[in-house]
């Protein structure tokens, strides 16, 4: 218990002290060096630097405003002013944008209740402004970060399905809502297990990549003939039975008959 009132004595005599400082006397020696023996303790000044607390006044405008018909107002931040920002500034004056959304759409949600118009509803739209402005150039610099270290930039995709069936890579963008409480989250994977077992999508996606492999080999056999025309019209005896044999699955003397074979010979149609 003793040593719980010291304890305390201790803390009351340094709340009541500051920072301590010399004092330099130079008169109290002939050669002129600082005496630092003497210590002066100044008391300490209410100041605190402690930022003021609204509480949920926070998310409301001043009570100056409620009255007015129009609020005076800047303009929203350009571009060429956030390039010159830091990173760290860009984090700062996000946070206070976002603070300032919050209040302005509380405030027009309460004039919209009562019926009345809100004192300048542009606020609004230069605060968005300069949010993307803000989300413009972070852009840019993590598009030059990654450019000078991998020599590529990509924006972060996610792997999912359309209403068809069919893959697409989705953009991530934010959402208010955490997608494990969002209603819009929740239908979308029931309608993504839908699709997985749904009759009609399975017939579709099985017609829709036997078309896709159609494609691919109608592809790759014009591609071949043209190879075989090419072959003709830049060589005048080339071997027949040896086109035969390197491309079966083409018509050798339709090739040959082709215009696409002419070339700087006649050829014997």
């Amino acid at each position: 218990m003793s040593a719980y009132k010291h304890f305390s004595k201790l803390c009351s005599s340094f709340a009541n002290l500051s920072l301590i400082r010399p004092s330099l006397n130079v008169t109290g020696h002939g050669n002129g060096i600082p005496n630092h023996s003497k210590v002066v303790c100044l008391a300490a000044s209410g100041i605190c630097t402690t930022p003021r607390n609204h509480d949920l006044m926070e998310f409301f405008d001043d009570k100056e405003n409620w009255t007015e018909q129009r609020v005076k107002i800047g303009r929203a931040w350009k571009l060429d002013e956030l390039r010159i920002k830091s990173n760290s500034d860009l984090h700062k004056l996000w946070f206070v944008l976002l603070k300032e959304k919050n209040m302005l759409l509380t405030m027009e949600q309460i004039y919209k209740e009562r019926h009345k118009p809100m004192p300048s509803p542009e606020r609004i739209y230069k605060v968005n402004e300069s949010m993307q402005n803000i989300e413009k150039v972070v852009r840019e610099r993590n598009k030059a970060y990654w450019e000078l270290e991998t020599g590529q930039y990509k924006e972060k995709t996610e792997d999912t399905y359309n209403g068809f069936g069919l893959p697409y890579k989705r953009k991530l963008r934010e959402h208010t809502i955490p997608k494990e409480i969002s209603l819009q989250h929740r239908k979308a994977r029931v309608l993504k297990h839908k699709m997985v077992v749904d009759n009609d999508v399975i017939n579709f996606l099985k017609l829709y990549n036997e078309k896709q492999e159609k494609k691919k080999y109608l592809m790759s056999s014009k591609l071949r003939y043209k190879h075989v025309c090419g072959l003709f019209r830049r060589f005048e005896n080339i071997d027949e039975e040896a086109l035969k044999a390197e491309f079966p699955d083409v018509d050798i003397e339709k090739a040959k008959r082709d215009k696409m074979s002419r070339g700087p010979r006649v050829n014997m149609y």
